[in-house]
């Protein structure tokens, strides 16, 4: 099941987004600086693969704010692997509808899988089966996949710190 949403033009400055690793629990967050302010959902959106793999779109007045990867999909090391230029920049308001009053989370049941260069700075995590998209940079180091349905189909992730290996014995 995929999950719809819609782009909004972008006037001005993009958002910032900066990654960081919780070395405890292998998560990935990166949340926006300079989003402004909108009206509509303000939650969660969890996407969730049938393996447990888990990420969460953090959504503030129904537009996305931040992305976690909790619990990660099968993930390939593949050298040289670059994301491609965008064609347009934008918002993603979520829900492309107005939801329901209360509603804070919604589940979406999905395939995921993530490809990473060996440094892991660069990470494509594709939502749902390969097929056509178009890209929008939603944010700086944020790029947003959305398939001709106008769903979701991944993001690339880019300037991602390297991963804080605990050394053995500290």
């Amino acid at each position: 099941m995929g999950f719809a949403a819609r782009v909004e033009p972008l006037s001005g400055k993009l958002p910032t987004v900066t990654f960081k690793w919780d070395r405890e629990t292998e998560i990935l967050s990166g949340h926006f600086k300079g989003a402004g302010k909108a009206e509509g959902l303000t939650g969660t959106v969890e996407l969730e693969g049938p393996d447990g793999s888990f990420a969460v779109l953090d959504v503030a007045g129904g537009r996305l704010r931040g992305l976690e990867v909790v619990v990660w999909p099968e993930t390939q090391t593949v050298p040289g692997l670059t994301a491609p230029a965008a064609a347009e920049r934008g918002r993603l308001i979520l829900p492309a509808r107005p939801s329901q009053p209360g509603i804070a989370a919604v589940e979406v049941d999905t395939h995921m899988v993530a490809e990473k260069t060996p440094d892991d700075s660069t990470i494509h995590l594709r939502v749902g089966p390969p097929r056509r998209v178009k890209l929008i940079q939603v944010a700086e180091n944020l790029v947003l996949e959305l398939d001709e349905a106008s769903q979701i189909a991944g993001f690339w992730l880019l300037q991602v710190p390297p991963f804080p290996h605990v050394e053995e014995g500290v």
